[in-house]
């Protein structure tokens, strides 16, 4: 838990796989914890709790209270599934929310006319690129598609926008992205085109010239996942909350993920549950200078 690094991601990159699941160690406490006062060693007890002062440190804080300050925007981000039996009912799970921005992933045409009926009333600006979307309660400028795509997939593969908010806080640049799956299978964790596909992420963010920046996406990673690192070391990940979004039915990890650049994310939470695979999340963005994880 306090060095994953040591596991390399050479040969089937088992070291993104251990981050992916990273907080799920902590399971091995209470398992150490237990051998220990059976044993009744003097040692035992001690030594089990130092993994468990391990997990506090990295995990806890994300447990603790949301400040109940101001919040400059709150986004909303939901893969909602290709094959979601209901789109007009999960656009109304969103809105729900009552989120400044709503990004959506797996957009498809037949699905695309019941999100722009179900949400336009209360989110009069949107665009959408390929099978990303934004709605938004405030002007959207400077539309376009950002080129997030592998060298082995085909051109009409589109899954990247970049549009500009103007909100009463002033102009922030909004990326929606979602990175390509990963699998496991004989030959290990195969995320090499979700991590080409970070770099191209990675290298708009840098490049991008507005400094307030929100990032939507299904990143098919955690924040943990050092194949991720060029898109998380250039945001700030949320301060308080969990969210595991994926899979719905029994999540195990947040691959939906709410980012920033010169703001802070106060708070990420999960909502109700759609005809989706993934559970939507929300949160509560607040800009100035981050804070640290």
């Amino acid at each position: 838990m306090a060095l994953p690094a040591v596991v390399p991601n050479t040969g089937g990159r088992f070291g993104s796989l251990l981050e992916a699941f990273l907080p799920w160690l902590g399971l091995a406490v209470p398992v150490l914890l237990g051998r220990a006062l059976l044993r009744r060693c003097a040692l035992a007890v001690p030594a089990a709790l130092l993994p468990a002062a391990v997990w506090a440190a990295q995990f806890g804080p994300l447990l603790l209270p949301a400040d109940a300050g101001p919040y400059d925007l709150v986004a909303v981000q939901h893969n909602a599934g290709d094959e979601n039996p209901d789109p007009a009912g999960t656009a109304r799970t969103l809105a729900d929310a009552a989120a400044d921005l709503i990004a959506v992933e797996e957009l498809t045409p037949a699905a695309l006319p019941a999100y722009v009926q179900a949400l336009s009333a209360d989110y009069p600006h949107h665009a959408v690129r390929g099978t990303v979307g934004l709605w938004s309660r405030h002007p959207l400028t400077d539309v376009r598609p950002v080129d997030i795509r592998p060298r082995s997939v085909g051109p009409d593969w589109n899954r990247g926008l970049r549009a500009t908010a103007r909100t009463p806080r002033g102009e922030v640049a909004v990326y929606v992205a979602h990175l390509p799956s990963v699998r496991l299978g004989p030959g290990g964790f195969g995320s090499a085109r979700r991590d080409e596909s970070a770099a191209l992420l990675g290298a708009a963010l840098a490049a991008e010239p507005l400094e307030p920046v929100v990032l939507l996406g299904d990143l098919n990673g955690t924040v943990d996942d050092r194949g991720l690192a060029p898109v998380t070391s250039r945001t700030s990940a949320p301060v308080r909350g969990v969210a595991f979004s994926w899979p719905a039915a029994f999540p195990l990890a947040r691959i939906d993920q709410v980012l920033v650049r010169s703001g802070t994310v106060g708070e990420i939470r999960t909502l109700p549950a759609t005809g989706s695979d993934h559970l939507p999340v929300a949160a509560r963005i607040r800009f100035g200078s981050p804070a640290a994880r």
